[in-house]
């Protein structure tokens, strides 16, 4: 009988800013995600606003070219960290190649300003959310992905922790999450994951489990070198990912389930 729909928790723990901070410090050797530079004092808000939308320009140019190496340029040191040139062109490959673009509303924040951008493309348009640091360099994202099945959205979530695309995959978090859970933390709970599991294996299956009006619960079951392990992903009306939970009811690989 499936489970009711858990607490959102992000990857089994609910972690809290000043964790976040010292986990993120201890991986990079530096600032972490959740403490980016503040713009300067004097920058006005028609000021940020604009560069805030130069900077998504650029970006959205280096998307249009389907350049990996010109879109890794923009990417935020953190993120870079945790992707290559190589990774971000295999990520390009998959997408439908962007015809044209425009940006919409830009709100500039204190450390970082988000930008609603448009994509058109053979399939047709698609919301992109570009979350940029004071720098001008790409933050976070988040690709609107409402009109795929929950189950196609979780499995994609899923196969990106399992090839190391963990920015890809931070991608497919909510906003708000993505806040609370940037790429670097993506990695440390996967790997920490694997530790009790072993090396992920395959995904064997993908099941939605429960629906409300507003969430979905799916199930992704997955093998791993040492036992098979179902990994819940809850998503909210539009798919964006709201909460991941691995709970540890695991049963040995082979033993029939």
């Amino acid at each position: 009988m499936p489970r009711s729909l858990p607490r959102p928790r992000p990857l089994g723990l609910v972690l809290s800013a000043a964790a976040l901070s010292v986990g993120l410090s201890a991986l990079t050797g530096g600032p972490s995600l959740a403490q980016p530079s503040p713009l300067p004092a004097q920058a006005s808000s028609a000021q940020s606003q604009q560069a805030a939308r130069s900077a998504a320009e650029r970006i959205l140019t280096a998307l249009q070219s389907r350049s990996g190496v010109a879109l890794y340029r923009l990417f935020s040191p953190n993120l870079q960290r945790m992707t290559s040139p190589a990774l971000v062109q295999q990520r390009l490959r998959t997408m439908d190649p962007v015809q044209r673009w425009t940006i919409g509303a830009v709100e500039p924040g204190l450390d970082s300003s988000t930008v609603l951008s448009r994509l058109r493309g053979a399939a047709g348009e698609r919301d992109l959310l570009l979350v940029i640091d004071a720098q001008g360099l790409l933050e976070g994202f988040h690709i609107d992905v409402s009109d795929q099945a929950a189950e196609s959205v979780a499995r994609r979530f899923v196969e990106d922790l399992s090839r190391g695309r963990y920015v890809s995959a931070q991608s497919l978090l909510s906003p708000g999450l993505q806040e609370e859970i940037p790429a670097p933390i993506l990695q440390i709970k996967w790997q920490q994951l694997q530790r009790r599991t072993g090396d992920f294996v395959a995904i064997r299956r993908v099941l939605r489990a429960e629906s409300t009006v507003d969430t979905k619960l799916v199930l992704v079951t997955t093998s791993f070198n040492r036992l098979t392990d179902s990994l819940f992903v809850i998503l909210d009306s539009a798919n964006r990912i709201v909460g991941v939970d691995f709970p540890m009811d695991a049963t040995i690989s082979g033993s029939g389930r």
